[in-house]
């Protein structure tokens, strides 16, 4: 009989216990209970609709004035500044960092454990929280906001980096340590050529989250094209707003061209 049962029974239930089954409930409980406080009612969407569409009304046809566009464009080159030296100074911050937190490679034996704890406190902070720390230690403008995209990406690809480092080929690796190579050795000569696929597809990732948070930052006064957005929103120029809005989205559009261009060449 039991040989019957497991024969009916699918494979992929075999290991669905009791404390599973208990957990998946509880897991659905919660989401319906937070769904009941955060989740939007019918009543409310439907509420909502007539204020959109005085919203949207408000905001076209979006502002195309040559000295607005002008403007907007020398913002826009600020927000590309931003995320690149923001991205290409934090991906050459992460390879140490991934490295000193890599598990078995670290020369810091254990102690790398605090390296990975630094790197994700970095990563658990919100943009808009340094970039508000940044805002205040340096006063408003670019600065802040490279300084924020700097930290952003170290935590985003200390992560990676270390991962890639651990998974890399090992046999490589004990065949210099054999031969009596340093750290050093090993890390330049067997790590980083095996990890280097995952290590550019984690930079050109850094590069375009870079490019996202660095619109952002401008709401709070870290430069870019945000801060023109957060005018256009305080003062209800709307028509300046519905032409920024535009103008994101193409450098969102843009800059995942070019990173998925980027990724196919190198594949």
């Amino acid at each position: 009989m039991p040989e019957a049962r497991d024969t009916l029974m699918p494979g992929r239930w075999s290991g669905f216990s009791p404390v599973t089954f208990i957990l998946l409930v509880a897991a659905g409980g919660l989401i319906l209970s937070s769904m009941q406080s955060v989740a939007p009612s019918p009543k409310q969407l439907v509420d909502g609709v007539p204020g959109m569409v005085s919203l949207v009304d408000r905001m076209l046809p979006p502002n195309t004035d040559p000295a607005f566009l002008k403007r907007i464009g020398l913002r826009i080159v600020e927000t590309f500044q931003i995320a690149l030296v923001g991205a290409a100074v934090g991906v050459l911050l992460s390879l140490p960092v991934g490295w000193l937190a890599a598990r078995g490679i670290t020369p810091f034996g254990r102690g790398g454990y605090l390296v990975k704890a630094f790197v994700s406190l970095l990563r658990t902070v919100p943009d808009l929280v340094w970039a508000l720390l940044f805002v205040a230690t340096v006063g408003l403008g670019a600065v802040a906001g490279t300084m924020t995209i700097i930290v952003d990406t170290v935590g985003f690809c200390g992560r990676f980096f270390a991962e890639a480092m651990e998974d890399s080929d090992k046999e490589p690796q004990e065949a210099l340590s054999a031969i009596g190579a340093s750290r050093m050795s090993i890390l330049f000569g067997a790590i980083l050529p095996d990890a280097a696929p995952s290590l550019i597809n984690t930079s050109l990732f850094a590069l375009e989250k870079a490019v996202r948070s660095s619109v952002v930052l401008g709401l709070v006064g870290a430069g870019g094209i945000g801060q023109e957005l957060k005018v256009a929103f305080d003062l209800f120029q709307y028509k300046n707003a519905s032409m920024i809005i535009l103008a994101i989205f193409v450098i969102v559009l843009v800059m995942e061209y070019v990173t998925d261009r980027l990724r196919a060449s190198l594949q």
